[in-house]
């Protein structure tokens, strides 16, 4: 039920009264009836402005009190907007209590989104790549730019998270971040877990997702023949680095592993196979299925190449690849 809200900043003389500062109080009226709290801070009488509830001056000092006063009013508003959602009576004293926390314990979507970095983080190199992680970070950030945006808050009650929720999340995370249809696909498949991690503890009653459907486009990835491949190897680089990158990738292309394969592959991770030629013998990455796979003729050409170089020799490592973003 929806009730008038009205907010009051002033300043609360205690007993024995001195002139000094006097405590910044806030008074919450709904219908008539008043609960207060205390700000926390303080104020001189000489430079409070009653009117607007707030300290007059342009100083730094004052303009830090003026936007903490401003900030706690705003939680007090988001206080009430969250108890009319729930369909719960707005009084002055429930929702001072629902801004100290008191009553029904929230769970908060970042805190859940936070916690589950946090855990994935710790098994880097057990269960998850350190991609991975990256990946939720970004989920992360993306999360609290769309909280703010949509409902300028920091964060949400998980209880809230409904259909329409989702469903605009898409649309920010297309309209607003431009991301293609397949990144956006991705993402909500990345949510969706921290979803199913509320519906599994019971935070949450009924899945968002249950109506929301994504569909991955199909992508026509070009194929590079072996003349371009040849045309790739034969260009001379000025830059030792831009050389790594190419032969970086032109070993990628002839074994077929992935860049995080070739990153971690080390000397050891090649000997002799059953044809008596040279073979990879790894483990993915990604998939944690063992590879064998058979040099072709390029391949070993690329691994002689950087027999001395220092950092594949200090680190053991067949190539010294270059980080992604190189």
């Amino acid at each position: 039920m929806k009730t008038k809200l009205s907010l009051l900043f002033y300043l609360k003389k205690p007993r024995n009264y001195q002139d000094a500062s006097i405590p910044i109080y806030l008074r919450v009226t709904v219908d008539g009836k008043r609960s207060e709290i205390a700000t926390g801070r303080e104020c001189e009488p000489k430079v409070w402005n009653a009117a607007a509830g707030r300290m007059l001056g342009n100083k730094e000092v004052v303009k830090s009190l003026n936007a903490y006063l401003g900030n706690l009013e705003q939680q007090f508003l988001d206080a009430q907007a969250s108890l009319v959602r729930e369909g719960e009576f707005a009084t002055a004293e429930s929702i001072k209590n629902r801004f100290l926390g008191i009553g029904p314990k929230q769970r908060m979507l970042m805190a859940v989104v936070v916690e589950h970095n946090r855990r994935l983080h710790s098994l880097i190199g057990q269960e998850y790549a350190i991609g991975t992680f990256k990946r939720y970070e970004v989920l992360r950030r993306h999360t609290e730019s769309f909280l703010k945006a949509n409902y300028n808050v920091t964060d949400f009650d998980i209880r809230r998270i409904d259909f329409a929720f989702i469903a605009d999340y898409e649309f920010y995370l297309r309209s607003v971040r431009k991301m293609g249809n397949n990144a956006v696909v991705k993402h909500m498949k990345m949510f969706r877990k921290i979803v199913n991690i509320c519906l599994g503890n019971g935070w949450i009653s009924l899945d968002p997702y249950l109506n929301f459907k994504g569909k991955f486009k199909k992508v026509d990835k070009a194929i590079l023949s072996k003349e371009e491949l040849d045309a790739i190897a034969g260009v001379e680089f000025a830059s030792d680095r831009l050389t790594q990158v190419r032969d970086t990738f032109l070993f990628c292309c002839y074994t077929g592993l992935a860049y995080s394969d070739i990153q971690s592959l080390e000397r050891s991770d090649i000997s002799r196979g059953i044809d008596g030629e040279q073979w990879i013998f790894t483990q993915r990455t990604k998939t944690n299925v063992k590879s064998h796979i058979p040099l072709l003729p390029e391949a070993p050409a690329i691994i002689r190449r950087y027999e001395e170089d220092p950092v594949s020799q200090s680190r053991e490592l067949v190539l010294p690849v270059p980080s992604n973003q190189k």
